[in-house]
């Protein structure tokens, strides 16, 4: 799920859906209107696989427990300030 298997595509692994949402994220923004421009961008790329709703809240949920996305007082999405913990610490 995580990453690319047999059965999971590169194009569909969390790890890849969540590099791509992370990149979208230039400034603190909704989860709906983050999520229509994750929608829009692969509409754009040309991607055949639709991704649903469910797997792009999974790509959240690990950018989170990555430490890589943080949510604001406000409700909104952003990229985290703080640098997330290396391994071994």
């Amino acid at each position: 799920m995580i990453l690319p298997t047999k059965g999971i595509s590169a194009s569909r692994a969390l790890l890849t859906v969540g590099a791509e949402v992370h990149g979208l994220l230039k400034a603190p923004t909704s989860v709906a209107a983050l999520w229509e421009e994750f929608s829009n961008s692969r509409k754009q790329a040309g991607s055949r696989e639709r991704l649903t709703f469910d797997w792009f809240s999974l790509a959240l949920s690990l950018l989170f427990s990555m430490g890589l996305i943080e949510i604001g007082n406000d409700g909104r999405i952003g990229r985290s300030r703080v640098s997330p913990p290396t391994v071994g610490e």
